[in-house]
Protein backbone atom coordinates (compact mmCIF):
# COMPACT_ATOMS: atom_id res chain seq x y z
CA UNK A 1 0.00 0.00 0.00
CA UNK A 2 1.40 3.39 -1.00
CA UNK A 3 2.23 5.59 1.95
CA UNK A 4 0.64 9.05 1.98
CA UNK A 5 3.05 12.00 2.11
CA UNK A 6 3.18 14.20 5.19
CA UNK A 7 3.62 17.56 3.51
CA UNK A 8 1.22 19.27 1.14
CA UNK A 9 1.61 18.26 -2.52
CA UNK A 10 2.70 21.18 -4.72
CA UNK A 11 2.70 19.19 -7.98
CA UNK A 12 -0.81 20.43 -8.84
CA UNK A 13 0.65 23.90 -9.40
CA UNK A 14 3.09 22.48 -11.94
CA UNK A 15 0.71 20.14 -13.73
CA UNK A 16 -2.50 22.21 -13.87
CA UNK A 17 -2.07 25.68 -15.45
CA UNK A 18 -5.66 26.73 -14.70
CA UNK A 19 -5.30 25.95 -11.00
CA UNK A 20 -1.95 27.73 -11.06
CA UNK A 21 -3.72 30.84 -12.35
CA UNK A 22 -6.25 30.60 -9.52
CA UNK A 23 -3.47 30.08 -6.97
CA UNK A 24 -1.57 33.18 -8.16
CA UNK A 25 -4.74 35.29 -8.17
CA UNK A 26 -5.72 34.05 -4.72
CA UNK A 27 -2.31 34.79 -3.25
CA UNK A 28 -2.47 38.37 -4.55
CA UNK A 29 -6.05 38.87 -3.37
CA UNK A 30 -5.37 37.48 0.13
CA UNK A 31 -2.69 40.14 0.64
CA UNK A 32 -4.85 42.84 -0.98
CA UNK A 33 -7.84 42.07 1.24
CA UNK A 34 -5.59 41.68 4.27
CA UNK A 35 -4.12 45.16 4.06
CA UNK A 36 -7.59 46.55 3.35
CA UNK A 37 -9.04 44.93 6.48
CA UNK A 38 -6.58 46.91 8.57
CA UNK A 39 -7.24 50.19 6.78
CA UNK A 40 -11.04 50.47 7.04
CA UNK A 41 -11.38 50.21 10.85
CA UNK A 42 -8.31 52.41 11.36
CA UNK A 43 -9.66 55.19 9.15
CA UNK A 44 -13.18 55.08 10.59
CA UNK A 45 -11.74 55.31 14.08
CA UNK A 46 -9.52 58.20 13.02
CA UNK A 47 -12.48 60.06 11.53
CA UNK A 48 -15.08 59.36 14.22
CA UNK A 49 -13.28 58.11 17.32
CA UNK A 50 -16.17 55.64 17.67
CA UNK A 51 -15.73 51.91 18.15
CA UNK A 52 -19.45 51.53 17.47
CA UNK A 53 -19.04 52.96 13.98
CA UNK A 54 -16.12 50.63 13.32
CA UNK A 55 -18.37 47.73 14.29
CA UNK A 56 -21.15 49.08 12.06
CA UNK A 57 -18.84 49.07 9.03
CA UNK A 58 -17.76 45.50 9.78
CA UNK A 59 -21.40 44.50 10.16
CA UNK A 60 -22.26 46.03 6.79
CA UNK A 61 -19.45 44.07 5.20
CA UNK A 62 -20.83 40.89 6.75
CA UNK A 63 -24.39 41.67 5.63
CA UNK A 64 -23.17 42.43 2.12
CA UNK A 65 -21.16 39.20 2.10
CA UNK A 66 -24.17 37.15 3.18
CA UNK A 67 -26.36 38.69 0.46
CA UNK A 68 -23.62 38.19 -2.13
CA UNK A 69 -23.22 34.55 -1.17
CA UNK A 70 -26.95 33.89 -1.53
CA UNK A 71 -27.17 35.66 -4.90
CA UNK A 72 -23.84 34.26 -6.06
CA UNK A 73 -24.88 30.70 -5.28
CA UNK A 74 -27.93 30.96 -7.54
CA UNK A 75 -26.04 32.78 -10.30
CA UNK A 76 -23.10 30.35 -10.22
CA UNK A 77 -25.47 27.48 -11.03
CA UNK A 78 -27.00 29.37 -13.97
CA UNK A 79 -24.22 31.37 -15.63
CA UNK A 80 -20.62 30.99 -16.73
CA UNK A 81 -18.72 30.96 -13.44
CA UNK A 82 -15.63 32.45 -15.07
CA UNK A 83 -17.59 35.60 -15.94
CA UNK A 84 -18.94 35.87 -12.41
CA UNK A 85 -15.43 35.51 -10.93
CA UNK A 86 -14.12 38.29 -13.18
CA UNK A 87 -17.17 40.49 -12.46
CA UNK A 88 -16.80 40.11 -8.69
CA UNK A 89 -13.07 40.87 -8.72
CA UNK A 90 -13.46 43.84 -11.07
CA UNK A 91 -16.15 45.56 -9.03
CA UNK A 92 -14.33 44.93 -5.74
CA UNK A 93 -11.17 46.45 -7.19
CA UNK A 94 -13.04 49.53 -8.38
CA UNK A 95 -14.60 49.90 -4.93
CA UNK A 96 -11.15 49.88 -3.30
CA UNK A 97 -9.92 52.52 -5.72
CA UNK A 98 -12.98 54.60 -4.81
CA UNK A 99 -11.90 54.36 -1.15
CA UNK A 100 -8.43 55.55 -2.14
CA UNK A 101 -9.94 58.54 -3.96
CA UNK A 102 -12.13 59.28 -0.95
CA UNK A 103 -9.12 59.05 1.35
CA UNK A 104 -7.07 61.55 -0.62
CA UNK A 105 -9.85 64.15 -0.32
CA UNK A 106 -9.55 66.96 2.23
CA UNK A 107 -12.61 65.72 4.14
CA UNK A 108 -13.02 61.97 3.59
CA UNK A 109 -16.60 60.70 3.73
CA UNK A 110 -17.49 58.16 6.42
CA UNK A 111 -20.63 57.33 4.42
CA UNK A 112 -18.41 56.24 1.52
CA UNK A 113 -16.65 53.81 3.85
CA UNK A 114 -20.00 52.32 4.86
CA UNK A 115 -21.24 52.03 1.27
CA UNK A 116 -18.06 50.43 -0.04
CA UNK A 117 -17.95 48.02 2.91
CA UNK A 118 -21.35 46.68 1.86
CA UNK A 119 -20.34 46.84 -1.85
CA UNK A 120 -17.14 44.92 -1.16
CA UNK A 121 -18.91 42.27 0.89
CA UNK A 122 -21.60 41.72 -1.75
CA UNK A 123 -19.34 41.33 -4.78
CA UNK A 124 -16.75 39.38 -2.79
CA UNK A 125 -19.51 36.90 -1.96
CA UNK A 126 -20.39 36.48 -5.63
CA UNK A 127 -16.75 35.99 -6.63
CA UNK A 128 -15.94 33.58 -3.80
CA UNK A 129 -18.97 31.37 -4.46
CA UNK A 130 -18.26 31.15 -8.18
CA UNK A 131 -14.59 30.40 -7.60
CA UNK A 132 -15.27 27.62 -5.09
CA UNK A 133 -17.86 26.05 -7.39
CA UNK A 134 -15.26 25.99 -10.19
CA UNK A 135 -12.51 24.14 -8.31
CA UNK A 136 -13.86 20.55 -8.77
CA UNK A 137 -14.14 21.10 -12.53
CA UNK A 138 -10.69 22.65 -12.83
CA UNK A 139 -8.69 20.16 -10.74
CA UNK A 140 -10.87 17.02 -10.83
CA UNK A 141 -12.50 15.65 -7.71
CA UNK A 142 -9.61 13.26 -7.10
CA UNK A 143 -7.31 16.27 -6.58
CA UNK A 144 -9.57 18.19 -4.18
CA UNK A 145 -7.49 17.46 -1.03
CA UNK A 146 -4.32 18.85 -2.65
CA UNK A 147 -6.17 21.87 -4.08
CA UNK A 148 -7.81 22.59 -0.74
CA UNK A 149 -4.52 22.30 1.15
CA UNK A 150 -2.73 24.68 -1.22
CA UNK A 151 -5.56 27.21 -1.04
CA UNK A 152 -5.63 26.96 2.75
CA UNK A 153 -1.85 27.40 2.96
CA UNK A 154 -2.13 30.57 0.88
CA UNK A 155 -4.83 31.96 3.17
CA UNK A 156 -2.92 31.10 6.34
CA UNK A 157 0.31 32.72 5.17
CA UNK A 158 -1.56 35.78 3.93
CA UNK A 159 -3.62 35.92 7.12
CA UNK A 160 -0.47 36.16 9.21
CA UNK A 161 1.58 38.51 7.02
CA UNK A 162 -0.94 40.82 5.34
CA UNK A 163 -2.22 42.57 8.52
CA UNK A 164 1.39 43.18 9.52
CA UNK A 165 2.10 44.61 6.06
CA UNK A 166 -1.05 46.73 6.23
CA UNK A 167 -0.03 48.19 9.57
CA UNK A 168 3.44 49.02 8.25
CA UNK A 169 1.96 50.81 5.21
CA UNK A 170 -0.38 52.85 7.42
CA UNK A 171 2.50 53.82 9.71
CA UNK A 172 4.73 54.80 6.80
CA UNK A 173 2.33 56.41 4.32
CA UNK A 174 -1.27 56.43 5.63
CA UNK A 175 -4.41 54.41 4.97
CA UNK A 176 -4.93 55.88 1.49
CA UNK A 177 -2.02 53.83 0.16
CA UNK A 178 -3.54 50.68 1.64
CA UNK A 179 -6.67 51.29 -0.41
CA UNK A 180 -4.67 52.07 -3.53
CA UNK A 181 -2.56 48.93 -3.24
CA UNK A 182 -5.61 46.82 -2.46
CA UNK A 183 -7.42 48.15 -5.53
CA UNK A 184 -4.48 47.71 -7.87
CA UNK A 185 -3.74 44.26 -6.45
CA UNK A 186 -7.34 43.09 -6.81
CA UNK A 187 -7.56 44.32 -10.41
CA UNK A 188 -4.20 42.64 -11.12
CA UNK A 189 -5.77 39.27 -10.25
CA UNK A 190 -7.84 39.61 -13.43
CA UNK A 191 -4.70 38.93 -15.49
CA UNK A 192 -4.26 35.27 -14.45
CA UNK A 193 -8.00 34.71 -14.09
CA UNK A 194 -8.71 35.63 -17.72
CA UNK A 195 -6.77 32.48 -18.66
CA UNK A 196 -9.47 30.27 -17.17
CA UNK A 197 -11.73 28.39 -19.60
CA UNK A 198 -15.49 28.80 -19.78
CA UNK A 199 -16.98 27.30 -16.61
CA UNK A 200 -20.66 26.79 -17.34
CA UNK A 201 -22.53 24.58 -14.83
CA UNK A 202 -23.48 21.11 -16.05
CA UNK A 203 -26.98 19.73 -15.59
CA UNK A 204 -29.96 21.14 -13.74
CA UNK A 205 -32.90 23.16 -14.99
CA UNK A 206 -33.32 26.93 -14.48
CA UNK A 207 -35.93 27.83 -11.88
CA UNK A 208 -37.15 30.93 -10.07
CA UNK A 209 -34.23 32.31 -8.00
CA UNK A 210 -35.99 31.68 -4.69
CA UNK A 211 -36.95 28.17 -5.75
CA UNK A 212 -33.40 27.63 -6.93
CA UNK A 213 -32.00 28.68 -3.54
CA UNK A 214 -34.54 26.46 -1.79
CA UNK A 215 -33.20 23.51 -3.81
CA UNK A 216 -29.82 24.11 -2.18
CA UNK A 217 -31.38 23.90 1.30
CA UNK A 218 -33.30 20.78 0.26
CA UNK A 219 -30.10 19.12 -0.92
CA UNK A 220 -28.41 19.78 2.43
CA UNK A 221 -31.43 18.32 4.23
CA UNK A 222 -31.64 15.22 2.04
CA UNK A 223 -27.96 14.43 1.68
CA UNK A 224 -26.64 12.71 4.79
CA UNK A 225 -22.98 13.45 4.09
CA UNK A 226 -22.98 17.06 2.91
CA UNK A 227 -25.67 18.15 5.36
CA UNK A 228 -23.71 16.63 8.24
CA UNK A 229 -20.47 18.26 7.04
CA UNK A 230 -22.12 21.69 7.04
CA UNK A 231 -23.55 21.10 10.53
CA UNK A 232 -20.16 20.02 11.88
CA UNK A 233 -18.54 22.98 10.10
CA UNK A 234 -20.92 25.32 11.89
CA UNK A 235 -19.72 23.99 15.24
CA UNK A 236 -16.08 24.44 14.17
CA UNK A 237 -16.89 28.02 13.17
CA UNK A 238 -18.45 28.71 16.56
CA UNK A 239 -15.16 27.67 18.18
CA UNK A 240 -13.29 30.42 16.33
CA UNK A 241 -15.21 32.96 18.44
CA UNK A 242 -12.85 32.24 21.35
CA UNK A 243 -10.74 35.16 20.07
CA UNK A 244 -13.20 37.62 21.60
CA UNK A 245 -11.88 36.57 25.01
CA UNK A 246 -8.19 37.01 24.19
CA UNK A 247 -7.90 40.48 25.80
CA UNK A 248 -9.63 39.29 28.99
CA UNK A 249 -7.69 36.02 29.11
CA UNK A 250 -4.37 37.72 28.51
CA UNK A 251 -4.86 40.41 31.13
CA UNK A 252 -7.13 38.84 33.77
CA UNK A 253 -6.52 35.14 33.21
CA UNK A 254 -2.76 35.16 32.69
CA UNK A 255 -1.84 38.48 34.30
CA UNK A 256 -0.24 39.87 31.16
CA UNK A 257 -0.80 42.78 28.80
CA UNK A 258 -0.84 43.66 25.10
CA UNK A 259 2.20 41.50 24.32
CA UNK A 260 0.57 38.38 25.76
CA UNK A 261 -2.68 39.13 23.93
CA UNK A 262 -0.73 39.50 20.67
CA UNK A 263 0.84 36.08 21.22
CA UNK A 264 -2.61 34.57 21.64
CA UNK A 265 -3.81 36.10 18.37
CA UNK A 266 -0.76 34.59 16.61
CA UNK A 267 -1.06 31.10 18.12
CA UNK A 268 -4.12 29.91 16.19
CA UNK A 269 -2.84 31.04 12.73
CA UNK A 270 0.52 29.43 13.51
CA UNK A 271 -1.12 26.09 14.32
CA UNK A 272 -3.34 26.40 11.24
CA UNK A 273 -0.34 27.09 9.01
CA UNK A 274 1.44 24.00 10.34
CA UNK A 275 -1.72 21.98 9.75
CA UNK A 276 -2.05 23.16 6.15
CA UNK A 277 1.63 22.58 5.36
CA UNK A 278 1.65 19.04 6.80
CA UNK A 279 -1.71 17.92 5.39
CA UNK A 280 -0.45 15.69 2.59
CA UNK A 281 -1.80 12.62 4.42
CA UNK A 282 -5.39 13.87 4.32
CA UNK A 283 -5.98 12.72 0.74
CA UNK A 284 -5.26 9.09 1.65
CA UNK A 285 -7.67 8.77 4.57
CA UNK A 286 -9.92 5.73 4.56
CA UNK A 287 -12.49 7.39 6.87
CA UNK A 288 -12.32 11.16 6.23
CA UNK A 289 -15.66 11.86 7.93
CA UNK A 290 -14.59 10.16 11.15
CA UNK A 291 -11.31 12.08 11.17
CA UNK A 292 -13.15 15.38 10.62
CA UNK A 293 -15.45 14.65 13.56
CA UNK A 294 -12.44 13.75 15.69
CA UNK A 295 -10.69 17.01 14.76
CA UNK A 296 -13.71 19.08 15.81
CA UNK A 297 -13.83 17.18 19.11
CA UNK A 298 -10.09 17.79 19.61
CA UNK A 299 -10.61 21.51 18.85
CA UNK A 300 -13.37 21.67 21.47
CA UNK A 301 -11.21 19.95 24.08
CA UNK A 302 -8.35 22.34 23.30
CA UNK A 303 -10.59 25.28 24.19
CA UNK A 304 -12.02 23.53 27.27
CA UNK A 305 -8.50 22.90 28.55
CA UNK A 306 -7.80 26.65 28.60
CA UNK A 307 -10.00 26.89 31.67
CA UNK A 308 -8.03 24.25 33.57
CA UNK A 309 -4.41 25.49 33.49
CA UNK A 310 -3.77 29.16 34.37
CA UNK A 311 -0.48 29.50 32.52
CA UNK A 312 0.21 31.44 29.33
CA UNK A 313 2.57 28.85 27.81
CA UNK A 314 -0.09 26.15 28.06
CA UNK A 315 -2.72 28.55 26.73
CA UNK A 316 -0.60 29.24 23.64
CA UNK A 317 -0.10 25.50 23.11
CA UNK A 318 -3.85 24.87 23.40
CA UNK A 319 -4.62 27.66 20.91
CA UNK A 320 -1.99 26.30 18.49
CA UNK A 321 -3.67 22.90 18.70
CA UNK A 322 -7.01 24.59 18.04
CA UNK A 323 -5.52 26.09 14.89
CA UNK A 324 -3.99 22.79 13.79
CA UNK A 325 -7.09 20.63 14.27
CA UNK A 326 -9.29 23.40 12.85
CA UNK A 327 -7.24 23.54 9.64
CA UNK A 328 -7.46 19.77 9.12
CA UNK A 329 -11.21 19.84 9.81
CA UNK A 330 -11.67 22.73 7.35
CA UNK A 331 -9.69 20.93 4.65
CA UNK A 332 -11.82 17.81 5.08
CA UNK A 333 -15.00 19.91 4.98
CA UNK A 334 -13.87 21.46 1.69
CA UNK A 335 -13.01 18.06 0.20
CA UNK A 336 -16.25 16.39 1.27
CA UNK A 337 -18.56 19.23 0.25
CA UNK A 338 -16.93 19.68 -3.16
CA UNK A 339 -16.57 15.96 -3.77
CA UNK A 340 -20.13 14.97 -2.87
CA UNK A 341 -22.13 17.77 -4.51
CA UNK A 342 -23.36 17.54 -8.14
CA UNK A 343 -21.95 20.22 -10.44
CA UNK A 344 -25.29 21.92 -11.04
CA UNK A 345 -25.67 22.50 -7.26
CA UNK A 346 -22.09 23.49 -6.41
CA UNK A 347 -22.80 27.23 -6.48
CA UNK A 348 -25.73 27.10 -4.09
CA UNK A 349 -24.25 24.54 -1.73
CA UNK A 350 -20.96 26.44 -1.54
CA UNK A 351 -22.83 29.66 -0.86
CA UNK A 352 -24.75 28.08 2.03
CA UNK A 353 -21.63 26.39 3.38
CA UNK A 354 -19.68 29.66 3.30
CA UNK A 355 -22.61 31.61 4.77
CA UNK A 356 -22.58 29.41 7.87
CA UNK A 357 -19.04 30.72 8.46
CA UNK A 358 -20.32 34.29 8.50
CA UNK A 359 -23.34 33.52 10.70
CA UNK A 360 -21.65 30.98 12.98
CA UNK A 361 -18.74 33.22 13.85
CA UNK A 362 -21.05 36.07 14.79
CA UNK A 363 -23.34 33.88 16.90
CA UNK A 364 -20.37 32.29 18.65
CA UNK A 365 -18.88 35.67 19.50
CA UNK A 366 -22.23 36.90 20.80
CA UNK A 367 -22.82 33.82 22.96
CA UNK A 368 -19.30 33.68 24.36
CA UNK A 369 -19.34 37.40 25.07
CA UNK A 370 -22.57 37.02 27.04
CA UNK A 371 -21.14 34.04 28.96
CA UNK A 372 -18.03 36.03 29.85
CA UNK A 373 -20.18 38.76 31.41
CA UNK A 374 -21.46 36.27 33.99
CA UNK A 375 -18.29 34.22 34.60
CA UNK A 376 -14.55 34.78 34.93
CA UNK A 377 -12.73 34.58 31.54
CA UNK A 378 -11.02 31.23 32.20
CA UNK A 379 -14.22 29.74 33.59
CA UNK A 380 -16.25 31.01 30.63
CA UNK A 381 -13.86 29.59 28.04
CA UNK A 382 -13.76 26.28 29.93
CA UNK A 383 -17.53 25.88 29.91
CA UNK A 384 -17.72 27.03 26.29
CA UNK A 385 -15.25 24.36 25.24
CA UNK A 386 -16.96 21.70 27.35
CA UNK A 387 -20.33 22.48 25.75
CA UNK A 388 -18.74 22.31 22.28
CA UNK A 389 -17.12 18.97 23.17
CA UNK A 390 -20.52 17.60 24.24
CA UNK A 391 -22.03 18.78 20.95
CA UNK A 392 -19.14 17.15 19.08
CA UNK A 393 -19.77 13.83 20.80
CA UNK A 394 -23.46 14.08 19.96
CA UNK A 395 -22.59 14.67 16.30
CA UNK A 396 -20.17 11.74 16.31
CA UNK A 397 -23.00 9.52 17.56
CA UNK A 398 -25.73 10.98 15.36
CA UNK A 399 -24.02 11.41 11.99
CA UNK A 400 -23.44 7.74 11.23
CA UNK A 401 -23.28 8.22 7.46
CA UNK A 402 -20.51 10.78 7.82
CA UNK A 403 -18.64 8.70 10.39
CA UNK A 404 -18.69 5.62 8.15
CA UNK A 405 -17.98 7.45 4.88
CA UNK A 406 -15.15 5.79 2.96
CA UNK A 407 -12.35 7.85 1.43
CA UNK A 408 -10.70 7.72 -1.98
CA UNK A 409 -12.60 6.05 -4.80
CA UNK A 410 -15.37 4.92 -2.47
CA UNK A 411 -16.16 8.53 -1.56
CA UNK A 412 -16.50 9.46 -5.22
CA UNK A 413 -18.83 6.50 -5.77
CA UNK A 414 -21.08 7.78 -3.01
CA UNK A 415 -21.60 11.13 -4.76
CA UNK A 416 -24.59 13.14 -3.65
CA UNK A 417 -28.00 13.38 -5.22
CA UNK A 418 -29.20 9.76 -4.98
CA UNK A 419 -32.59 9.84 -3.26
CA UNK A 420 -32.53 6.11 -2.48
CA UNK A 421 -29.60 6.60 -0.13
CA UNK A 422 -30.61 9.91 1.40
CA UNK A 423 -32.83 11.05 4.20
CA UNK A 424 -33.02 13.54 6.96
CA UNK A 425 -31.87 11.09 9.61
CA UNK A 426 -28.63 9.13 9.95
Amino acid sequence: MKKSPIFVDFSLLRLNPHFRSIFIARMISVFAFGILMVAVPVQIHQLTGSTLQVGAAMALDGIGMFAGLMCGGVLADRMDRRRLILLGRSLCGLGFLALALNGFMTNPSVLALYVVSAWDGFFSGIGITSLMASIPVIVGRENLPAAGALSMLTMRIGGVLSPLLGGMIIAAAGVNWNYLLAGVGTLATLIPLTRLPSLKPQGGEPAHPLRSLLEGFEFLWRNKVVGAVVAVGTLQTLLSAVRVLYPSLGEDGYGGGAFEVGLMYSAVPLGAMIGAFTSGWVGGLSRPGAVMLSCVLASSLSIASLGLVHHLAYGLLALSLLGYFGSIASLLQFTLVQGNTPDHLLGRVNSLWTAQDVVGDGLGALGLGALARALAPLTAVGWFGAAAAAASLAMCAGFGSLRRLAGGAAAEAEAAGEPARQGAGS
